[in-house]
């Protein structure tokens, strides 16, 4: 028998950036792998309850073709034999958001659709947890990003009852045009937790360490070189740029603050900061895209 994917969900679009997202949380293993689903352009789905995950890649397929939100959870629920243990949020490209809920989920089950966002959840402690993740992304909308406005809805859902048999793991989701590593694919944000006693506190730990590391969503204010792996990382774009013959080996020599101060006065970039532990993100960003723009023969 399949197991039940009891969570709560919210999938949304930000109509400034075009950003399609899911955020989950659940009592589950690696519910990350199950429930959302996303292509940048076309829309966003999260499938749980009695999970049917083809509703994923065959909701995508429909929203490509053109219908609209509700179009897809009509077609298909209608198409599905156990749509009553069924569970699903969509919104499209335009931002349409439509949900069901089946009439067999177990209690507390439901949903609400918002003005570009639907939350969802099943197995609940109460309605509280679906309204109140509904309205802390509403409230949330002055926040930088939308993944900061997903992790804001997933925290209040939480505090507000959440899942009714605990916590055990979550995923964010975030697609944008060209938004993954190097403009390869779309995968803005793509980040699990697959067992954890906090989950939703270690998705927010590993968002910030994402925007360290992957300069992403956007960079931080400032890029700390705190480790090895990320001096290595500063070595290796200066030595690809041409400005640094040094040794690529994690230390922060007097080369290599020499060839980066370099580097910086010929971009008019902004240097390192007076501490000397950390840089600008955006400076960070400025190498990186250097380098993949050299890479790519432009």
């Amino acid at each position: 028998m399949e197991q039940i994917i009891a969570t709560y969900s919210i999938v949304a679009r930000d109509p400034n950036t075009g950003e399609l997202a899911i955020g989950v949380q659940s009592k589950f293993l690696a519910v990350g792998s199950a429930v959302p689903w996303a292509q940048a352009g076309t829309g966003a789905v999260a499938t749980q309850a009695w999970a049917n995950v083809a509703y994923g890649p065959t909701g995508l397929a429909l929203l490509a073709e053109g219908l609209s939100a509700q179009e897809v959870v009509d077609r298909l629920v209608a198409e599905d034999e156990g749509r009553d243990h069924r569970q699903l949020g969509v919104v499209d490209s335009k931002g349409n958001a439509a949900a069901y809920t089946g009439a067999k989920c177990m209690h507390w089950a439901g949903h609400h659709v918002g003005d570009g966002f639907t939350c969802q959840g099943n197995i609940l402690v109460g309605e509280e947890t679906v309204s109140e993740m509904a309205r802390a992304y509403t409230a949330a909308g002055t926040l930088p990003h939308l993944a900061d406005r997903m992790i804001a809805a997933l925290a209040a859902a939480q505090s507000a009852g959440g899942d009714s048999r605990g916590k055990q793991s979550a995923a964010l989701y975030v697609v944008r045009e060209k938004g993954g590593y190097g403009g390869f694919n779309d995968r803005l944000v793509d980040l699990r937790v697959d067992d954890h006693p906090e989950p939703i506190e270690e998705l927010r730990r590993l968002l910030a360490l994402h925007r360290q590391v992957w300069l992403g969503p956007t960079p931080p204010a400032q890029y700390t070189l705190d480790s090895t792996e990320k001096v290595h990382l500063l070595q290796s774009l200066l030595r690809d740029l041409g400005v640094y013959d040094g040794a690529v080996n994690g230390e922060m020599t007097f080369n290599t603050r020499g060839s980066l101060a370099t580097y910086c006065a010929e971009q008019n970039l902004e240097a390192m900061g007076p501490s000397g532990e950390w840089l600008p993100g955006a400076t960070m960003l400025a190498l990186r895209g250097a380098v993949l723009l050299l890479r790519s023969g432009k």
